[in-house]
């Protein structure tokens, strides 16, 4: 139903990342920095949240790695992340 929920437990909280089609958004509730909406710009191939001109991937790769590690997660390789992977 478009809702992606990723728990890391008591200490580090939820993360719920929700598809919004009619406005074509993806809202973002993370524990650490709060709900944000992000809105695609095809000029940068990537999600940006208006309010700091950062992308989805670039706060799920620093939020997620302070959990997880660094050497765990790259969010950047993933579609839409406003990178080339093929690099």
């Amino acid at each position: 139903d478009g809702v992606l929920t990723v728990q890391f437990g008591e200490q580090h909280g939820t993360y719920v990342i929700n598809r919004q089609s009619p406005n074509l958004q993806i809202w973002l509730s993370s524990p650490t920095s709060g709900p944000k909406r992000y809105d695609f710009l095809p000029s940068k191939q990537s999600w940006i949240y208006k309010h700091d001109n950062r992308s989805l991937h670039q706060l799920l790769q620093e939020e997620i790695a302070e959990i997880v590690g660094d050497n765990v997660v790259n969010f950047y390789g993933c579609a839409y992340s406003g990178t080339d992977s093929s690099q």
